[in-house]
């Protein structure tokens, strides 16, 4: 759906761990050394949904298809990268084609693993990658706005509405505040975040990679990080980007294990996956037939005719309704066979939003 999550923060966090983990191949070179990333790497990655595999069980079919988001991987940022410093700010405009920003946040010691400020403060490491993402939204406002007046003199009625908000938003940036505490509801501003896609706007998790002990019970560093997500109304996953990476490869048996011998009960990167799929605004239907159990995304509060052209847009030209099976009803029932016989199938015309987890059978006629 073109739609995906930024995976920034400093050099030596583990951000390129925490990729290799996520896209299950080693594709992304991790090395003890600042900008070993050069390039950002996008990867498709399968969303975990355990509704899935239950359907498959009733349904038996030929294969089971997941829903995916992108993963982008982009090199490690340090002080003054809006500015050029390292390896300069074409990373900043690499994060501006993401929808949701994941910042990996160094919450360990391990004196072998250098950290590029000398030593380990999450709170300012997150506060370094902010602030550079802050003046990188500076400076292409201040860009915008000197354009804008150039349009403004020239009677340009739509410029001078948008360089009267740009100017309002550049003195909010510039008292340290992010583009996502502005507070416009008018068409200009609208027009401003679309076509500039602020930084600053975009959706945070933080994750917080820690060592094995710090798994089970939070340390002093995560606990740092939560007190100040909380403060911002962020929230933190938790996640050991070594062990992650060392359950690729393992099958669902072999990873619970792992993960049960450590004191957590699920892999903080499927946590990772399920928020970012969440915070993109999507939301999954089923289609189940003995071909393919499948999943299919959409965003929250699509129609049906919207959610069939997912498959196919000829679903949605011709629509006619929509067969439609609650997940829960479709567990309890034991199928298609039994839901329809329990009275729980539904027949749903043009204005029905679609739910999350809905089973759904399109009919049509082109």
């Amino acid at each position: 759906m073109g739609l995906g999550i930024g995976l920034v923060g400093l050099p030596n966090v583990g951000k390129s761990t925490t990729f290799n983990a996520l896209t299950k191949a080693q594709n992304a070179e991790s090395a003890n050394y600042p900008f070993c990333t050069i390039e950002p790497n996008k990867a498709v990655v399968p969303v975990p949904d355990k509704r899935l595999d239950e359907l498959a069980k009733i349904v038996n079919p030929q294969r089971v298809q997941y829903s995916t988001i992108d993963f982008v991987d982009i090199a490690g940022l340090v002080k003054g990268a809006s500015k050029g410093e390292g390896l300069g700010n074409k990373f900043l405009s690499n994060i501006k084609e993401t929808e949701v920003i994941l910042q990996i946040v160094r919450c360990f010691d391990d004196e072998n693993i250098t950290h590029v400020e000398g030593s380990v403060d999450p709170v300012r490491d997150i506060e370094i990658i902010e602030t550079e993402l802050l003046l990188a939204d500076i400076d292409t406002l201040e860009k915008r706005i000197s354009n804008l007046e150039r349009k403004a003199k020239g009677n340009d009625r739509d410029a001078k509405a948008q360089l009267e908000v740009a100017k309002k938003l550049l003195k909010h940036l510039e008292a340290e505040n992010p583009v996502s505490t502005f507070e416009d509801d008018s068409e200009a501003f609208k027009t401003l975040k679309k076509e500039l896609r602020f930084l600053t706007a975009k959706e945070i998790i933080y994750g917080a990679n820690v060592d094995e002990d710090g798994l089970a019970e939070d340390n002093d560093y995560v606990k740092a990080l939560k007190e100040y997500a909380s403060n911002h109304n962020r929230e933190v996953i938790k996640l050991c980007a070594k062990i992650e990476e060392e359950m690729v490869g393992f099958d669902e048996e072999e990873k619970q294990e792992m993960l049960e011998s450590l004191g957590v009960t699920e892999s903080g990167l499927d946590q990772i996956i399920k928020k970012g799929f969440d915070k993109l605004g999507l939301m999954n239907y089923f289609t189940a037939g003995v071909k393919e159990v499948r999943s299919w995304t959409i965003k929250k509060g699509t129609t049906a005719p919207k959610a069939a052209a997912v498959i196919h847009n000829d679903f949605e030209k011709g629509f006619i309704r929509a067969e439609v099976i609650s997940y829960e009803d479709f567990i309890k029932y034991g199928g298609e066979a039994g839901a329809k016989e329990a009275g729980k199938m539904r027949l749903e015309g043009k204005d029905y939003i679609v739910q999350d987890g809905d089973i759904m059978h399109f009919r049509f006629n082109v």
